[in-house]
């Protein structure tokens, strides 16, 4: 028979060999289930618990409910979990199919909800936990897939990083409530039409946490109340970023720099791609191509730009800090196999950024070698990290990669987070490759990895960057253009990057990069006996023709014109959690023709943005949500909400409307502000 008990604002029930706690966290309640002799306790996304309101438990013979704000979760006698909000209404409840079930279900398929299996001779467990899955339910969040999906509902998604990957399991579901599942383990989440389920490969419990919400915006600030919040955004951060893969040395950034400011364009950040150092796990600049960082930072801060360099956690065995950080234990364990991740470019292994001291060490050199030039950002490159993805082989300092690997590109932003706060610096950005739940509050600008320069690929960043904003996280950015097979002499190309630099100019962090073929051959030369990386075609706003140019200096001085509003953007993203760009559903959640629409969302509360996302499109359908008048920044065109209408969208237009009569310095002047 189960015991239930109530411990410190705190449901236990103990039957047989399960423990299971629910608890009052923030304005939720997080459930934990294991099959040990007590606990684990690591809290991986989950900050304190905060708890602002009265929690009350009740308990009766074989039966316990306990409330929390406006979220109930009951405990029937079998052990079967549900949650309803303050209205009575059911939310979730778990998938239980067994004979005892007598309430529910008289079948004999013996399949429990929660599901803690041991793998044979060793202390962990297969997890699978069940939940019945609703037909009229619509999942938003679930960090980044390339699939181009906004609405999971009928997905099923892999639980682990991989480059253009980023594995964030919270969701916000249209039923009201917001889960996240709090396991960092390798695993997988379906959302089937039959059946939500969640598994992990190797793991000590069952962990997750939901809360109950109004609207997807009540949600969203409830999950970040207990995962953290992002920082404020610098102001060098509203402004347009440039980059290439890659600037090769001092004078040819120098050169795009200052041309930049020749031609009369503002310029916050530029960047020092990879291989700039003389080997992997140096973290420091290669003194052949770099004679005088110092002098270099000193100079682009005089012109008003902030230098950002990239980072790679990969260390090659003939570093000068190799050996060191391997008889430290500092780097990457491999239950088989040698200690080589990837062979790219030289023999390398990651860092262990789940050990504090590595990320300690690490952050002692790049202090010394980039921050101590002046250099405050920093791209965190790899974040994954990347190479081969079977994960059963590495082994972390907090345990097997298949337990614990989704938490890495939050600790390698944690320890660059720790050591910019600790040299004064009160809100730290950087861009990441990756990251799982609560990376936002690391000061983590996510990207959308290693995507390809096509129309296809555009839409999917749409629909991804949409996705990362409804995981909690507001910071996010791609690659404009596209990063893998962009030809700058290509007119499809040409119209691609133009449609992609519009969508930069309303996305969070308005940055360009990309790879553009065909490589320059002559650039790479060999070291150490290793052929060097080279770079890629010239990838500067002039370098694509003068009508192009044209075109994006019109977007560059327009992100200007709209700092205050961007401004004010960043400052609820650090206050609330309300992120940058919202899919139309979050500011309409009562407009059902608002569920699945992908390809338009809203940038902040007012502004309702339509990229065009078709080769060869002059114009495209708008909807125009109910509740609201709405107006076309481009013609001041005024319409009532609750319609599609056709916005022509000539090369240099992307449709945009503004809501309820708010005012956007859209069509100005092409002088700078």
């Amino acid at each position: 028979m189960a015991v239930f008990k109530n411990e410190y604002n705190k449901l236990i029930r103990l039957q047989g060999t399960e423990i299971l706690w629910i608890e009052a966290w923030g304005k939720g309640l997080r459930v934990r289930a294991c099959r040990q002799a007590a606990m684990p306790l690591e809290d991986w996304a989950l900050l304190e618990k905060n708890i602002t309101g009265t929690v009350k438990i009740d308990i009766a013979d074989n039966e316990a409910l306990i409330i929390n704000e406006d979220i109930t979760a009951k405990i029937n006698k079998e052990g079967w979990i549900s949650f309803y909000n303050e209205k009575g209404d059911l939310l979730l409840e778990e998938y239980y199919r067994n004979r005892n079930n007598l309430e529910r279900y008289c079948v004999p398929l013996g399949i429990g909800a929660r599901e803690l299996k041991p793998v044979t001779g060793r202390s962990d467990y297969r997890l699978t936990a069940r939940f019945e899955a609703k037909e009229d339910e619509h999942i938003w969040g679930m960090g980044q897939y390339q699939d181009g999906l906004l609405d999971k509902k009928g997905a099923s998604l892999e639980l682990a990083h991989r480059n253009s990957q980023a594995s964030i399991p919270f969701y916000v579901s249209s039923r009201g409530y917001g889960f996240l599942w709090n396991n960092p383990a390798v695993g997988r989440a379906v959302f089937a039409q039959n059946i939500t389920e969640w598994y992990a490969e190797c793991t000590d419990k069952m962990d997750y946490w939901i809360t109950a919400g109004s609207s997807p915006k009540e949600i969203i600030r409830r999950f970040t109340d207990v995962t953290g919040k992002a920082p404020l955004m610098p102001e060098y951060g509203l402004g347009f970023w440039q980059s290439k893969l890659r600037y090769r040395t001092q004078e040819e950034l120098l050169n795009v720099a200052h041309e930049h400011k020749r031609r009369g364009l503002p310029m916050d950040v530029i960047v020092v791609d990879f291989f700039h150092w003389p080997l992997q796990g140096d973290w420091k600049f290669d003194p052949e191509n770099f004679p005088d960082p110092d002098g270099m930072v000193r100079e682009l801060k005089e012109m008003g730009i902030e230098l950002m360099v990239s980072i790679w956690p990969t260390v090659d065995h003939r570093s000068e800090n190799f050996w060191q950080m391997a008889e430290r234990g500092l780097l990457l364990g491999f239950d088989r196999g040698c200690n080589v991740n990837m062979t790219w470019m030289g023999d390398t292994v990651f860092y262990d950024a789940t050990h504090p001291d590595a990320q300690k060490y690490v952050w002692r050199k790049v202090k010394e070698n980039y921050f101590d030039k002046g250099i405050k950002i920093f791209w965190l490159d790899e974040a994954e990290p990347e190479g081969i993805y079977d994960f059963d082989i590495y082994r972390y300092h907090l345990g097997p990669a298949q337990k614990v690997t989704g938490i890495y590109p939050n600790l390698y932003a944690k320890g660059f987070y720790d050591g910019i706060k600790e040299e004064g610096i009160e809100n730290p950005v950087n861009l990441v490759r990756c990251g799982w739940a609560g990376v936002q509050r690391y000061g983590a600008l996510l990207w959308s990895g290693d995507v390809y320069s096509n129309f296809r690929s555009f839409r999917e960043q749409i629909a991804a960057g949409l996705s990362i904003a409804m995981s909690g996280v507001p910071w996010w950015t791609s690659d404009i253009g596209g990063f893998i097979g962009g030809v700058p002499s290509e007119p499809d190309f040409q119209e691609l990057l133009i449609r992609w630099f519009q969508f930069g100019c309303f996305s969070p962090v308005f940055r360009m990069h990309g790879e553009r073929f065909p490589m320059n051959p002559t650039d790479a030369g060999y070291k150490g006996g290793i052929k060097q990386f080279g770079s890629g075609q010239d990838n500067e706003v002039w370098s694509y023709g003068e009508n192009n140019f044209l075109i994006m200096k019109k977007y560059i001085l327009m992100r200007e014109r709209l700092r205050p509003y961007i401004r004010g953007l960043m400052k609820a993203a650090h206050k609330k959690g309300d992120p940058v760009i919202r899919p139309m559903t979050y500011e309409f959640p009562d407009d059902k023709n608002c569920v699945k629409l992908s390809d338009q969302y809203m940038f902040g509360p007012d502004l309702l943005c339509a990229p065009v996302v078709q080769l060869h499109a002059w114009e495209r359908d708008v909807y125009l949500p109910a509740g609201a008048k709405w107006t076309c920044c481009n013609t001041g065109t005024q319409y009532e909400g609750g319609q599609t209408v056709i916005s022509a969208a000539s090369l240099d237009v992307i449709p945009l409307f503004a809501r309820d009569g708010a005012e956007f310095p859209i069509i100005e002047s092409t002088t700078p502000p």
